[in-house]
């Protein structure tokens, strides 16, 4: 019982938590379930399971009327176990009381709990245990040790190791991970007859192994998704990319009986995969990762027919009624329509220093997986936007110190919430004004070289994460308007020069870049396919 982790509830109303207790008992096989009336004695329970270095998943707890209020009591855990989701227990109709609905948002914008919970009101109460529920499968998945579905051995400062994780995190694949020299990684390379291996070995469920695999490897052997294509009649629309707007336009394409096939080059959710809670997206009040939203508009097309390609890339496209798209490792598909949603790419640094150090310490984009590894160390942000404040936010449950550095005020480009939670995170700094110009390490990286305000500074750091302005992905498009910056030139259709081709998303000039636009595009822009794809019909008729 000792090894389990905790759920804990606090409630000084005797009814309440009765009702509390009861309803916990579903979880009493997997979870050790600690209720009682005292915030002070609960506290220092908890402080000792911190001492000990015991696991806590959930802690719940109402206000009360005690010297140590609830929502205090959830600070103080935010503080002592950082990983475990809190709420703050209220009644129904809290919500009306003015002074318990500052409570919650405060608690909220600052980070002090994941959200509230209405205590159970019957026996059993399904809505108090779909949060629940919620809750242990969010943490689950991020703090649970032991086998997974895939695991990882790899040298924490491999490029390679870096790369796979990455590619499996933002896929919302779960994977443990273990170092060669851990008692676990010895014990999985034993088992694959890889004693001592160097390059990275991914372990499938089957118990067989991949040594640092292709890409395209993984994701055929590992995530079982598909690579190839058996579908040899042209499609009435492909959709190049697959982040919030391409899997929009999916949804809606093949729900509505459209031969629909989405080519992703990289990770389903693009780079709205890697943020770690997305706060504001309408019907998510908990908020949500974006590898989950991605996950869950995958399947939702793919359950309508949607045919997926991954990870292969577009090489060139041939316009005419009906276009020609060469895919690098499948051939030459055609379409009747073409969305364009590729998205954008982080923008580099140029700093010559950071090259050889990528994936050993300097990354472009944040990555949920590597957060982990960074427990008690020095963790670097460049950037203004929302991604660098999640990311910051994100890292700082782990890290001993984050510094997000940023041209300008936080202001100008991110989101008020975001912004309400760093400041109120102790372990984040903020370096208005500054740029990073060097950096040194060998192997991985250990030394950042600032040029601030102040003037030039060399610190200590042991990761860089790079999340600045974007590029599009257009290299390989001919023959469609772009802006200067590369941006592709829509209609108010979303058509492009070309007839039968469109763009949405982050790709198109004028967009907004926030995944709720970007998901809006993506449902829009099917209805103007239809359209397009009429019109194909009625000239073949009078042709």
């Amino acid at each position: 019982m000792a090894d389990l982790p905790l759920i804990f509830a606090v409630d000084e109303d005797a009814d309440a938590l009765a009702r509390i207790t009861g309803e916990l008992q579903r979880y009493a096989r997997d979870y050790e379930v600690i209720c009682g009336p005292s915030t002070a004695a609960a506290l220092a329970q908890l402080e000792a399971l911190h001492a000990d270095g015991k696991a806590v998943a959930i802690v719940l707890a109402a206000r009360g009327s005690q010297e140590l209020k609830g929502e205090e009591l959830l600070e103080r855990v935010h503080d002592l176990h950082p990983h475990a989701k809190r709420a703050l227990l209220i009644p129904w109709g809290g919500w009306a009381d003015a002074e318990t609905a500052d409570a919650i948002r405060t608690a909220i914008a600052v980070g002090h709990i994941d959200y509230y919970a209405l205590q159970p009101f019957g026996s059993p109460d399904e809505i108090f245990h779909r949060l629940i529920t919620e809750f242990l499968e969010d943490w689950r998945r991020q703090n649970m040790p032991g086998r997974r579905e895939l695991t990882v051995v790899a040298d924490p400062w491999s490029p390679r190791g870096y790369a796979l994780r990455n590619l499996l995190a933002r896929n919302g694949v779960p994977h443990a991970f273990h170092t060669p020299d851990s008692a676990e990684g010895v014990e999985f390379l034993r088992l694959c007859n890889l004693p001592g291996a160097d390059a990275p070995v991914v372990v499938l469920p089957d118990g067989s192994s991949l040594v640092d695999p292709r890409p395209e490897e993984l994701a055929e052997r590992g995530t079982r998704m598909q690579t190839e294509l058996d579908h040899p009649d042209p499609f009435d629309v492909v959709i190049v990319g697959a982040g919030p707007a391409g899997l929009a336009a999916a949804v809606y394409a093949s729900s509505e009986g459209l031969d629909t096939l989405v080519v992703e080059r990289d990770t389903i959710g693009g780079q709205a995969g890697s943020s770690t809670r997305i706060r504001n997206y309408a019907g998510f009040s908990r908020g949500l990762r974006g590898s989950e939203l991605a996950q869950r508009a995958y399947q939702q097309a793919w359950v309508f027919g949607s045919t997926f390609l991954y990870p292969r890339e577009v090489d060139s496209i041939e316009f005419d009624d009906v276009h020609r798209l060469s895919i690098n490792g499948v051939g030459e598909v055609q379409a009747r329509a073409v969305i364009l949603a590729m998205g954008v790419s982080y923008r580099r640094l140029d700093v010559p220093a950071l090259e050889p150090l990528e994936g050993a310490g300097v990354f472009y984009g944040s990555s949920p997986s590597e957060a982990r590894q960074y427990a008690g160390r020095s963790v670097y942000i460049v950037g203004g936007a929302n991604s660098a404040g999640q990311a910051a936010v994100h890292l700082s449950r782990y890290a001993e110190s984050v510094t997000l550095t940023c041209r300008s005020s936080l202001e100008k480009s991110m989101s008020r919430y975001l912004i309400d939670e760093i400041e109120s995170r102790a372990n984040i700094n903020v370096l208005q004004g500054a740029a990073v110009v060097g950096a040194s390490g060998e192997g991985r990286l250990e030394t950042l070289t600032l040029d601030t305000p102040e003037g030039e500074m060399t610190v200590p750091a042991d990761a860089l994460y790079i999340l600045i302005g974007a590029e599009p992905r257009v290299e390989w498009l001919h023959d469609i308007n772009c802006e200067e910056r590369g941006f592709v030139v829509t209609d108010p259709s979303y058509e492009t020069s070309v007839p039968g081709v469109f763009a949405i998303g982050d790709v198109r000039a004028g967009s907004v870049k926030r995944v709720a636009s970007a998901v809006g595009e993506g449902s829009v822009v099917v209805q103007h396919v239809h359209r397009y794809l009429q019109t194909l019909e009625t000239r073949a008729r009078a042709g």
